[in-house]
């Protein structure tokens, strides 16, 4: 897949980013749109891990400047997580969302192309980079970190799905995370606790029938 960005709108205070996406299983070309997630959160924290050094390949990845864009529908399930935990004393942290597939390809080598990291020459390459998926965290009602079970990008078990330490405050932050994420709909995925995909993913990617191993983020043992 290719993508460019081929216009960026300002329409009623909110950015709109146009995006051209290219597959290379079919010959068709589709525009996306992308939003900037805080016109609709203004209170979501952004801290764009690819966007400074402080990722695993020590260097920033986006210019700065680059904002948290997503396809509407994500952003409008982000704000319904959004208002969940505000209401719990908490907020949402977005440690990434809509990912340039020039970013994945050098994800993708910085990884040594491991199992969790999306093979950006596949048909449907990482959801990040058709808007379909966000990395996020959680905060407090201060927007100050919480504990939680890894950092960002930590590709270890102890960034599994199922929390397997025995801190029971972080089991606490993780299924409080969790649990307001399913309830907007959205998925995880098993190896990354931080990562999440919206529901109807398949309706915009050229293979529907991928299993990108997501599930729905919920705990059936409550703390």
């Amino acid at each position: 897949m290719i993508f460019r960005v081929i216009d960026t709108l300002l329409r009623g205070g909110m950015v709109i980013l146009l995006a051209n996406v290219f597959s290379q299983s079919a010959l068709a070309q589709e525009t996306i749109q992308l939003i900037d997630i805080k016109a609709l959160a203004p209170t979501i924290v952004v801290e764009l891990r690819y966007a400074s050094a402080n990722n695993i390949v020590g260097r920033p990845l986006y210019p700065r400047g680059t904002r948290a864009m997503v396809r509407p529908e994500v952003a409008k399930r982000l704000a319904m997580v959004e208002d969940f935990l505000r209401r719990h004393q908490h907020g949402l942290k977005i440690w990434d969302a809509y990912r340039p597939k020039s970013v994945q390809v050098q994800l993708w080598q910085a990884s040594r192309m491991n199992e969790y990291v999306a093979d950006p020459d596949t048909t449907n390459g990482s959801l990040h980079c058709w808007g379909l998926a966000v990395d996020a965290t959680l905060v407090d009602y201060r927007n100050k970190p919480v504990p939680m079970p890894t950092d960002f990008d930590d590709f270890t078990p102890a960034a599994f799905w199922h929390y397997q330490g025995d801190n029971q405050y972080v089991r606490a932050n993780l299924a409080l995370l969790q649990k307001a994420m399913a309830q907007a709909g959205f998925y995880g995925l098993r190896a990354e606790w931080w990562h999440f995909i919206t529901p109807d993913w398949k309706k915009y990617v050229p293979d529907p029938n991928f299993d990108f191993s997501s599930r729905p983020p919920e705990q059936k043992n409550k703390s």
